[in-house]
C-alpha cells in the first residue's frame, strides 16, 4: 500500500497514536504523519502510507485552523489542557477591540511556542522540561500568518473568539491565543482547535477511523495518489530516461530551469533537482 490518507483526527489522540492505530488498521509497518496537532486538537493530520513517507517534506505547507479563543483565563499549556495560572474578568471586551487587537499578528510576526511543546531546546524537547518542573522560555521565531478571521464572538458562558486563521508552518495558534490576551489585559487561553487545512489536504474530504476501518475491512479503501496535492512542475520522460531515473542516475534537461520537480513516464515517479540543467533524482518510488 502507497500513497496519503487524509485522517480526521479525534481530541484526545496524540499525532504519534494515529499513526500507530493507521498501522494497525491498514497492517503497515511504515507510516509517518505530515504535521503534529495537539491532542485536544481535531481536524486534517495528512498520514503517509508506505514509501510516500518520503514525499512528505514536498507537500504544501500551508495550514488552516478554526480556533475558539477564550478570555480572562491563563494556563501552563496555553490550553485547557493545563492548569489555571490567573483569572480575572473579561467583561469590558467587545468584539471590535478584539478585530483591532488582531490586526498585528497577521503578517510575518516573532511568535515564542508555549512551554508545552515539541520545540527542542538544549537537545530536549520543551513539554519534557516542562514537566520536569524547568522554567526554560522557548526562543523567539519567525512566522507566517496569512489571515485571521472573526467568525464569531460570544459573552455567554465565556468570553470568547472564533476565528479562522490561515498561517505557514511552524505557528503556534495557542501562542496567538496567549500573546492576543496579554495584549488585551485579562489573558487568554486556546479552548478549542480544529485543522481546517494541512499539506494540500482540506477537513471536508478527511476520513474518520471508524470510516477507514471500514472500507479496509471491505477491501474498498483507496490510498490517494502519492502525487496527490504536490504542487511542482511535472517533467516526463519517455521510457528508456524513465528507467535511468528509476536506477538512480542523473539526466540532462536542457533549457530547464533550477528547480525541485515531478517525475512522471507512464507512471509518477517520484521527485527529481534540475541542478544546471541535469535531473537528479530525489525520490524514486517503488512499483
Amino acid at each position: 500500500m502507497l500513497g496519503f490518507l487524509n485522517l480526521h483526527k479525534p481530541p484526545g489522540m496524540t499525532s504519534h497514536d494515529c499513526v500507530g492505530k493507521v498501522r494497525r488498521i491498514c497492517g503497515l509497518k511504515r507510516v509517518g504523519h505530515g504535521g503534529t496537532l495537539d491532542p485536544l486538537a481535531t481536524g486534517v493530520l495528512p498520514i503517509a502510507l508506505g514509501s510516500a513517507t518520503r514525499l512528505l517534506p514536498y507537500l504544501p505547507t500551508q495550514k488552516a485552523y478554526q480556533a475558539t479563543i477564550r478570555f480572562g483565563l491563563t494556563t501552563t499549556t496555553d490550553d485547557l489542557a493545563g492548569e489555571v495560572l490567573t483569572e480575572q474578568t473579561a467583561d469590558h471586551l467587545s468584539r471590535p477591540a478584539v478585530e483591532q487587537a488582531l490586526l498585528p499578528f497577521i503578517g510575518s510576526i516573532e511568535q515564542r511556542p508555549p512551554a508545552f511543546s515539541a520545540i527542542q531546546v538544549q537537545g530536549q524537547r520543551l513539554y519534557d522540561l516542562a514537566r520536569q518542573g524547568q522554567a526554560v522560555e522557548a526562543p523567539l521565531r519567525t512566522v507566517e500568518v496569512f489571515e485571521i478571521q472573526v467568525l464569531d464572538w460570544r459573552t455567554s458562558p465565556y468570553f470568547e473568539v472564533e476565528v479562522a486563521i490561515a498561517c505557514g508552518p511552524g505557528t503556534y495558534i495557542r501562542s496567538i491565543a496567549r500573546d492576543l490576551g496579554a495584549a488585551l489585559g485579562p489573558g487568554a487561553t486556546l479552548a478549542q482547535l480544529t485543522r481546517t487545512l494541512s499539506c494540500g489536504f482540506a477537513l471536508a474530504d478527511s476520513l474518520t477511523f471508524e470510516t477507514l476501518a471500514d472500507q479496509v475491512q471491505q477491501g474498498t479503501f483507496l490510498p490517494l495518489a502519492p502525487s496527490f496535492s504536490l504542487q511542482q512542475p511535472v517533467i516526463t520522460l519517455p521510457p528508456a530516461e524513465a528507467q535511468r531515473f528509476c536506477w538512480g542516475q542523473k539526466l540532462p534537461q536542457v533549457g530547464t530551469l533550477d528547480q525541485i520537480v515531478q517525475v512522471r513516464s507512464d507512471r509518477f515517479l517520484g521527485m527529481g533537482e534540475i541542478i544546471e540543467g541535469v535531473l537528479k533524482p530525489k525520490v524514486v518510488l517503488p512499483f
